[in-house]
């Protein structure tokens, strides 16, 4: 029995081994995903304005 995920944007029941654009459908829902990212409509949320460096000695070339 092969292993069936839903495409993340349009939710239709598609094959994951041997899918090229998995976990997308197709190029298409793959490329409107792109497009969503790209105009920021998805964002992963900053949770660090609450961090703050205690050590003011650490220059900002080791912190990256």
């Amino acid at each position: 029995m092969s292993l069936k995920v839903k495409c993340p944007r349009c939710k239709k029941e598609v094959p994951w081994k041997d899918n090229k654009w998995r976990p997308f459908c197709s190029e298409k829902c793959k490329m409107i995903d792109l497009g969503t990212w790209a105009n920021e409509d998805f964002r992963i949320s900053d949770d660090t304005d609450h961090i703050t460096i205690a050590d003011n000695s650490i220059d900002d070339e080791e912190l990256v």
